[in-house]
């Protein structure tokens, strides 16, 4: 089977979440189309990886497994707060995203990579603890609970990093939210991811300093290619 190890980066910059997620359907779709497709070929078509940053205004989201009494704001209270909720066929449970948080989307056809997704997910968290560890910050994952943490199986444990996929045909969507210069206070309207008794945090309140984006865009990239034996990265 020929595979691609190339992926195509797209910066959606400053964008609604129903219109990120639309332009990951779009993606997703494509890929799936061309390996239907590719069932009945001798030489099948390559498909496409793509890597989407973005940037949403506040949203909260709800993964299929979410419970909605973790929102804890009604319709009207997010009305008046200016925040918008969706629920999604992701993986998880409830979510924020908002301004100065980093979100990525890959969009990943794993039969490129490998076909384990609990491998893929363990990369994603690795990236991200491996660009903290470029700020002096030591993160880990919790044992049972998706995503990047500070001081795990402390009182102080708390989450910077947010995950939540999906995969059909091995071809992911959604991803992670990477807390780097985010209003935190968000946080308080829901039970973030579910889990109880635990906080969250960014990398600029670890640091006590404004977060340059750019940089820990180049830094997750680096260790993207690193993980995932990426060949090229092509920025469209």
């Amino acid at each position: 089977m020929s595979i691609n190890k190339i992926v195509k980066v797209v910066d959606l910059g400053f964008m609604p979440y129903a219109e990120a997620l639309a332009k990951q359907d779009f993606f997703f779709n494509q890929i799936i189309d061309i390996k239907r497709a590719n069932r009945n070929k001798e030489l099948p078509d390559l498909t496409d990886n793509y890597l989407l940053w973005v940037e949403h205004p506040p949203v909260l989201t709800l993964g299929k497994s979410g419970k909605i009494e973790h929102l804890l704001l009604d319709e009207k209270m997010l009305q008046q707060k200016g925040i918008e909720f969706f629920k999604t066929n992701r993986g998880g449970d409830i979510t924020f995203h908002g301004p100065g948080q980093l979100v990525v989307y890959p969009i990943f056809d794993l039969d490129n990579f490998f076909t384990d997704i609990h491998k893929y997910l363990r990369f994603l968290e690795e990236a991200v603890i491996k660009t903290l560890d470029e700020y002096g910050i030591h993160a880990t994952p919790s044992a049972g609970e998706t995503g990047v943490w500070l001081d795990v199986g402390t009182p102080f444990a708390r989450k910077i990093c947010a995950m939540g996929v999906r995969a059909s045909r091995w071809v992911t969507m959604h991803g992670l939210a990477f807390n780097l210069n985010t209003d935190l206070s968000y946080f308080e309207y829901i039970v973030p991811c579910g889990i109880q008794g635990k906080g969250v945090t960014s990398l600029s309140k670890e640091l006590g300093r404004e977060i340059n984006v750019e940089t820990v865009k180049e830094k997750l990239l680096f260790h993207l290619k690193d993980l995932f034996e990426i060949e090229q990265y092509r920025i469209s």
